[in-house]
């Protein structure tokens, strides 16, 4: 099993990207396990080709063109389980799909061993002064303007071998440079994998580690039980208790709220009375007084009689109208209050509180026993998770691992300089096919130079100068050479395109949309005998659905090595991280909590007495309706001054004299009554002070005596009613209780079990390191690297070597203007007669020309 994984880890040798940890904070309530420690990769797999990309893109785009067609995936699968040709039209498939490359191909054929013959016989004609071979230039009009198209036309193809030869060697140096520095990009791509290796172990045990955590916490959750469990406890009792309580409380202060009362309307009334009275006497005497002096035998006249019967009348109102004296006293009820309050019922239900709150304490007395057993489980469970995790197969499986990958890591830097040896080959190699057209070049460059600066259009073909004719020869020597490199030339870039593109075309493009690894995943595909390839090497099952694209897919995502490479089928974690097992002991011994809460007395029959005997005090019998009127009234029955000042009205209707006289006397009396008595009870602070508190206290009498022993009756009835839950009912709320605590408790273990579950899914051994190896191993050493250097070689190379046709025809034209000519054509002057003929005869120059009109003549 080991060798097996350790076969497949180098199968993806490669690199990874580091990873950046997100910043997290736990939710309240749940427990902090922290990061699974993962160290960072030094490797990219990616890989930026520079400014070279451009022609990469122009030669992909061309590539495109020569082959549209999409992924033959069916014939692929034919071929890999060798059953090509044996259904109708496999061939023709095929060769509908390689369309564009066998036409490329076979126009390369056909340069291939049609330029070399055409050379040949170009050769063989020119020998024989054919074909151009012949040292002799008819004279034409035009013929200026020939030489500069032909020399613009062979420094224009000359320019574009220029530009093929550069992309040619731009390409070549470029897969050196690459192959140079893979050593490094290979050294790192070891590092990280031994990095992967090593880093899985620590993982493994930082997840054992972090039971601790969950131990931990249920530990202080166990230490802590009263305040947890005893508080839940008390919080749902609390529900009926508190307001029962509460209520009693709120009567024991009712209770002295009464007291206060009922001493405030004693104190008040006997204020108010004596004000009263002092005002009541003096009236009493004013009203005699003048009573008398109506007597007098003065108001028996007629004048007087009238007036005097009117203010006879009026006596009556000289009185006082709140009468404070006539009110009941509250001494007997204040009595009774004073018994109940020698019981103190507000330190009754203070008890009763206290009691309550000690429920925690009780919960942590009565479970004491129970816990040591809850944790001896734990650590029994600590100790079995640590006897699993050093059970598995991990530590013998990654020692494999490592031993095999220091061995490869041995072997390719044993073998890299070989490497670097061929390497060194091929780029000579490739360096000499450039340097092969960059000779053709020179001479072609070195002739349009030597024929356009030596050229003189004053001196006859004969007589050409040394310069334009070593142009010239330069021309055809450029012309030779091109017919003897150009068929190496086109061989080299005919194999290397059927090579690179077909590559390009059936591995790149495919492995880049995923296509390859559907190929891959065909059933019975690589074994006739498996219906998955991958899972039958691993797990010796070829029925798991376990394919190469599920496996990089995963990878790709940095989901861990367990779930990407579903090792379930090899260790079953789930089965190790069933919660019932660790969960069912602590479950038991938590149910068998038992806690009795009986003790708890929330009022005694003192207290429950004393309220009965404050619902009995009588204040529910004071007269409340006689204080409030009496408050309500004013302090006298008439206003004193508007009395006085009637009264004095009227003896000013009276004869002057003595009754006249007394009447006004009595008048300032009264001013001085209501001046001296009235508006001090009105307005002085005592008075006032004593009216307000008889009034609040008398009104807060009557709320309190209202239904007072239904009231009573009712704080009794809850406090039994609370004292019958502690009682009876409690162990009904005691184990819905215990059952969320339990549940607590039970799932904080969850919360490690589904951590670890996620941690070994996402986090342990993350397997984003074999995508990276895949990745650089196809998409960078052998597409980018090997494959796109190679289609731009010979695309460059390529496009050199077509563009030598239109370079020699340019450049066997062009030199029979810049070579020096054996014979020329000479011209008479129409004056002799000669008709324009050539008169070689003159200069003892043999002219065919000339001869053969002679002859015809």
């Amino acid at each position: 099993m080991a060798v097996e994984l350790c076969l497949l880890l180098l199968l993806f040798c490669g690199s990874t990207v580091s990873e950046v940890q997100p910043i997290y904070k736990p939710p309240p309530g749940t427990l902090d396990f922290g990061f699974v420690p993962a160290k960072t990769y030094d490797t990219g797999a990616y890989h930026e080709p520079g400014p070279i990309g451009i022609l990469f893109k122009i030669v992909h785009a061309y590539l495109y063109l020569v082959q549209p067609n999409s992924f033959p995936q069916d014939l692929v699968r034919k071929l890999a389980q060798q059953k090509f040709g044996n259904a109708q039209g496999d061939y023709q498939k095929a060769i509908y799909y390689e369309i564009g490359f066998i036409v490329s191909a076979a126009l390369g054929f056909v340069f291939i061993l049609l330029l070399p013959l055409v050379g040949l016989c170009f050769c063989m004609c020119r020998c024989c002064d054919n074909c151009g071979g012949e040292m002799h230039q008819r004279q034409k009009k035009n013929a200026d303007c020939q030489r500069s198209c032909f020399a613009t036309f062979l420094f224009v193809a000359s320019l574009i071998i220029s530009v093929g030869v550069l992309c040619a060697y731009a390409a070549n140096q470029h897969l050196t440079n690459q192959v140079r520095g893979a050593k490094k990009l290979v050294n790192s791509n070891f590092k990280d994998l031994k990095i992967f290796l090593n880093d899985t172990p620590a993982q493994i045990d930082y997840l054992v580690s972090q039971y601790n955590t969950t131990k931990d916490k249920a530990l202080s959750d166990l230490n802590n039980v009263g305040p947890l469990l005893g508080s839940r406890v008390q919080e749902q009792l609390g529900k009926e208790v508190r307001p029962a309580l509460d209520a009693a409380l709120t009567m024991a202060g009712a209770i002295r709220e009464t007291k206060e009362a009922l001493e405030n309307v004693s104190v008040s009334v006997e204020v108010l009375q004596e004000g009263t009275e002092r005002l009541h006497a003096n009236l009493t005497d004013v009203k005699m007084h003048l009573s008398n002096t109506l007597n007098d035998s003065a108001c028996s006249a007629t004048q007087a009689a009238s007036t005097c019967n009117i203010i006879r009348n009026s006596l009556n109102q000289l009185n006082i109208n709140a009468n404070f004296s006539g009110l009941p006293g509250v001494s007997s009820q204040l009595a009774k209050v004073n018994d109940v309050l020698k019981i103190d019922l507000s330190s009754l239900v203070q008890k009763g509180y206290a009691a309550f709150n000690d429920t925690p304490d009780l919960v942590v007395n009565q479970t004491r026993n129970i816990l040591s057993d809850i944790k001896n489980v734990l650590e029994s469970i600590g100790s079995n998770i640590t006897t699993f995790a050093k059970t598995l197969p991990v530590q013998k499986i990654l020692a494999d691992l490592t031993i095999y990958l220091t061995q490869s890591e041995a072997y390719v830097q044993d073998y890299f300089p070989v490497v670097e040896q061929y390497d060194f080959y091929r780029w000579l190699g490739c360096l000499i096919l450039c340097c092969m057209v960059v000779l053709i070049l020179i001479f072609y460059c070195l002739g349009l130079l030597c024929g356009t600066c030596g050229y003189d259009k004053h001196a006859s073909p004969t007589t050409r100068g040394c310069i334009s004719n070593t142009g010239g020869n330069f021309l055809m020597a450029g012309v030779g050479f091109s017919f003897l490199f150009s068929w190496v030339l086109m061989t080299v870039v005919v194999l290397t395109f059927v090579t690179g593109g077909n590559v390009e075309k059936l591995v790149c493009e495919p492995f880049e949309d995923k296509t390859l690894f559907k190929v891959l995943d065909t059933p019975y595909l690589l074994n006739q005998h498996w219906k998955n390839y991958l899972s039958g090497i691993l797990f010796k099952n070829p029925n798991i659905n376990l394919t190469f694209e599920n496996v990089y897919s995963d990878c790709k995502e940095n989901k861990g090595i367990y779930t990407s490479l579903h090792l379930e089928h090899l260790f079953n974690i789930n089965e190790f991280l069933n919660i019932s097992m660790y969960t069912e002991d602590v479950a038991l011994k938590i149910e068998h909590i038992q806690i009795n809460l009986s003790k708890i007395i929330l009022l005694d029959e003192i207290g429950k007495e004393n309220l009965l005997n404050f619902s009995s005090s009588g204040i529910e019998g004071i007269n409340f309706a006689a204080y409030l009127a009496e408050i309500n009234k004013s302090v006298t029955k008439v206003d004193l001054l508007s009395f006085a000042n009637d009264l004095e009205a009227r003896a000013d209707q009276l004869p002057k004299g003595a009754l006249e006289n007394a009447l006004k006397g009595h008048a300032n009396n009264i001013r001085m009554i209501h001046n001296q008595q009235v508006i001090p009870l009105e307005q002085a602070m005592k008075y006032v002070k004593a009216r307000s508190t008889l009034n609040q206290s008398i009104r807060l009498l009557k709320r309190t005596s209202s239904e007072l022993m239904v009231k009573v009756k009712n704080v009794i009835s809850a406090v039994n009613a609370a004292q019958l839950l502690i009682n009876n009912n409690a162990s009904l709320v005691i184990v819905q209780e215990t059952k969320k605590y339990m549940d607590t408790i039970v799932g904080y273990f969850e919360q490690y079990i589904e951590w670890v579950k996620e941690s070994i899914a996402m986090e342990v051994a993350a397997c984003k390191p074999i995508a990276n190896v895949i990745d650089t191993a196809v998409d960078i050493f052998l597409c980018s690297y090997i494959i796109d250097s190679v289609n731009t070689f010979w695309f460059g190379l390529g496009g050199s070597s077509i563009f030598l046709i239109p370079a020699i025809i340019f450049a066997v034209k062009l030199s029979k203007y810049y070579r020096r000519m054996d014979t020329e054509d000479v011209y008479d002057d129409m004056e002799n007669g000669n008709n324009g003929y050539h008169k070689e005869h003159l200069y003892g120059i043999h002219n065919p020309v000339f001869t053969s009109s002679v002859e015809q003549w």
